[in-house]
């Protein structure tokens, strides 16, 4: 893995970014901001599963307005996502964002970024040039490929900023095709020093998008690019904050959880492994503490193949042994299998 980029901190709200900090893993609501009570309570479901930074759509004057009651019961700092009005960022910053996202394919006019600018420098929030393959300016080199246009369309942005003295920046190119993105983020990455924010956009439903989101963010990150993620997926935002974890955890990068190691299953199981392991998975989902469990279905092999695990089971027939760090333990009845298990989990 390479060594990771180096980047300028900064702070958003009590959330540091880049700097060397631990990589962030944000996601969005999918309420509609202006209900504030369903809005606070997906913040605080957010919270429960890690998640660090919230971003939140702004697409009038009564949504950014509800930002203020949200910040009041909302565990996290909030970002807010602005389109097309200049004047909502104003709002959103005067409600207590404690980020703001701008897409220069729609907020790109000097005098307006110069407005949002000085009010967010005066509060000390900052921004992020949030560039979408989607949705580039469309004055541009059109010659150039669409990861240079994305990048293009970035540096621009940063100048701008930068000609106003704010330096509190973060940026991202995303788009749904993943080489654009990988080319986009690896030749921007050495032309700015702010901290980058990556991710792959619209990439679909969690069976697909999931596979997406992980080849284009992992392979990022293990070129040392990235200090803040989002899996963009079409499902509630846990699934993403979910799938954040484990693309972190794969890597090395963050642990936040239980791993869990489970066997694909085959002729030589005698348990319903598949339904197991998925039990297994929800169970686990309400620990935090990074240990590594297995559910394995072969008892002869079962304990080798998973020797690194803190806890596991390898199934047979009616049974199971249970397993520490590749010791065989005890051997528990298939009707207990769940029950042991987790109760084991708990004592670690």
């Amino acid at each position: 893995m390479n060594p990771r980029r180096k980047s300028r901190p900064i702070q958003i709200g009590g959330v540091t970014v880049g700097g060397g900090a631990p990589i962030v893993v944000q996601s969005m609501t999918k309420t509609d901001t202006r209900d504030i009570m369903s809005t606070t309570a997906q913040i605080r479901e957010l919270a429960d599963y890690g998640c660090e930074l919230v971003r939140l759509a702004v697409p009038d004057a009564e949504a950014a307005r509800a930002l203020k009651e949200i910040k009041k019961g909302a565990p996290l700092p909030l970002i807010a996502d602005i389109h097309f009005d200049y004047r909502l960022a104003l709002e959103a910053l005067e409600a207590g964002a404690a980020g703001l996202r701008l897409n220069p394919g729609n907020i790109s006019e000097p005098e307006k970024v110069s407005v949002i600018a000085r009010a967010a420098g005066e509060r000390g929030v900052p921004i992020r040039i949030g560039v979408n393959a989607g949705s580039l300016p469309k004055a541009q080199s059109h010659h150039l490929s669409p990861a240079q246009r994305m990048v293009q369309a970035a540096l621009e942005q940063v100048r701008l900023l930068e000609s106003l003295d704010f330096d509190l920046i973060k940026v991202s190119l995303k788009a749904f095709d993943v080489p654009t993105t990988i080319e986009a983020y690896q030749d921007i990455a050495d032309k700015i020093p702010y901290p980058l924010h990556i991710g792959i956009t619209e990439a679909g439903t969690p069976r697909t998008g999931i596979i997406r989101s992980t080849v284009g963010i992992s392979t990022l990150l293990y070129l040392g690019i990235g200090d803040t993620i989002r899996v963009s997926l079409s499902a509630h935002p846990r699934e993403e904050v979910i799938a954040g974890y484990e693309i972190l955890k794969s890597l090395n990068l963050r642990q936040r959880g239980p791993v869990l190691v489970s066997c694909p299953a085959c002729g030589r199981a005698e348990v319903d492994i598949i339904r197991l392991a998925g039990e297994v998975e929800k169970e686990l989902l309400k620990v935090t503490k990074p240990i590594k469990v297995a559910i394995m279905g072969c008892v002869v092999n079962g304990p080798g193949e998973a020797r690194d695990a803190d806890i596991g089971i390898a199934c047979g027939k009616g049974s199971a042994v249970l397993f520490k760090k590749g010791k065989k333990i005890k051997t528990i009845e298939e009707k207990d299998f769940i029950r042991v298990l987790m109760s084991e989990v708990e004592r670690l």
